[in-house]
């Protein structure tokens, strides 16, 4: 008897969509505990562990161009199930590795192949849901994605700790395989393939990229994602060099701080339908700038302290995960028979956005201060919110 499809509007399709969401940023989460030890037993500096970051966001970014137009042409479900084998075969490569370049090119690799879970699964939501009910679903995959920033961090710092760096990429190996057993006998084809000439896709991409409210809802999107690099890159060394704190507690640090994400998640669940698309934005940038100003003051001061990190960082992602859920939905809606191309250009953007942060980031860090970290995040906290107030117009136009 074959197995029963998970159906749309209910809870089960939406969790097998989060963790497709969440798959390439739980695979950084993971690993960001390992990263001093991964310098130590590689003889690494710490602006060649931090490529494991940056080139992991690189891979990440090219494959989301790639992934869109490939599910348009061939279904989501080819797409997903490639991505994921891909990933599994990198990991293997990463629990391998020997020295940081071979560990920095398995890395790309993972996230060339995992980036298309997230792409897809963003055309899966365009492909079943509508307008707010499109922001209502992202929303509530954003309220569960909160949930994976803070367990990875978590398992990862008990891996590092307990069983050495290595042990992260056998339980990735682990995770993608199951997954991709999941989508299998799970996930039903939501658009099915058709024939897409290199020249159509092309086209799409110039339908979409001229469309100035796709645009404007990219580039806020963008700004706001590009902080949470900050964090991811930043955070490691400025918690456990400066701060002074184990793997494990900056983990629990840090899973504390994505809390936030969950209850911006709920927040958004619970308001999007009275208060709208760009009304839930504008609130999500705001908490994302005035987080950002705090962690700013309280770098500058010269009081880097867990608490006074964490709480902040904990209402950006309060904040980024209101902003996201909109800014998506908005962005995909004039799209829908091209979704996956659309999903592409989009994720593209949030990530190079986050490479170019984290690279910045990464070449800024100073084992005295943590003010490097905190004035990016306030740079992009508070040109999110500038720039939802200057496109204002434009998105209401269309």
């Amino acid at each position: 008897m074959p197995t029963q499809k998970l159906q749309p509007n209910t809870l089960a399709l939406t969790l097998l969509l989060t963790l497709l969401v969440s798959f390439g940023p739980l695979s950084v989460d993971l690993y960001v505990p390992s990263m001093p030890e991964v310098g130590r037993v590689m003889n690494a500096p710490g602006s060649q562990v931090q490529l494991t970051i940056s080139l992991y966001l690189a891979g990440f970014a090219l494959g989301q161009i790639l992934y869109g137009p490939i599910s348009d042409r061939f279904g989501r479900k080819p797409a997903i199930i490639g991505a994921f084998l891909l990933y599994c075969a990198a990991s293997i490569l990463c629990l391998f590795s020997t020295d940081i370049e071979t560990l920095v090119t398995g890395r790309f690799l993972q996230a060339l192949g995992v980036s298309g879970s997230s792409v897809v699964a963003r055309a899966v939501v365009r492909d079943l849901y509508e307008g707010k009910h499109a922001s209502l679903q992202f929303s509530t995959m954003n309220m569960f994605m909160g949930l994976m920033p803070i367990f990875a961090p978590l398992m990862g710092g008990v891996l590092a700790t307990f069983f050495g760096w290595h042990s992260v990429f056998i339980f990735q190996f682990c995770a993608g395989a199951a997954t991709v057993l999941l989508v299998v006998f799970r996930l039903a084809e939501s658009r099915a393939g058709t024939r897409i000439s290199p020249l159509e896709i092309l086209r799409s991409y110039g339908i979409i990229a001229v469309n100035k409210a796709f645009l404007a809802n990219m580039a806020v999107g963008a700004l706001a994602y590009s902080g949470l690099f900050a964090w991811i890159v930043g955070s490691p060394f400025v918690m456990q060099t400066i701060v002074g704190l184990s793997p494990l507690g900056f983990s629990m640090c840090y899973a504390a701080a994505c809390s936030g994400f969950i209850l911006g998640g709920w927040i958004g669940t619970r308001l999007v339908v009275s208060h709208g698309l760009d009304a839930m934005a504008g609130i999500g940038a705001t908490f994302c700038a005035v987080a950002g100003l705090c962690i700013l003051v309280s770098a500058a001061v010269g009081i880097a302290l867990p608490v006074t990190l964490t709480l902040p960082m904990g209402i950006y992602f309060i904040g980024l995960a209101i902003l996201l859920a909109q800014s998506t939905a908005a962005a995909l809606m004039p799209f829908p028979k091209q979704a996956g191309t659309a999903s592409s250009l989009l994720g593209f953007a949030q990530q190079f956005a986050g490479v170019i942060m984290g690279t910045l980031v990464g070449y800024s860090l100073d084992k005295s201060t943590a003010l490097p970290m905190g004035m990016f995040i306030a740079a992009a906290g508070c040109s999110t919110m500038l720039l939802w107030l200057m496109t204002r117009r434009v998105r209401a136009a269309h």
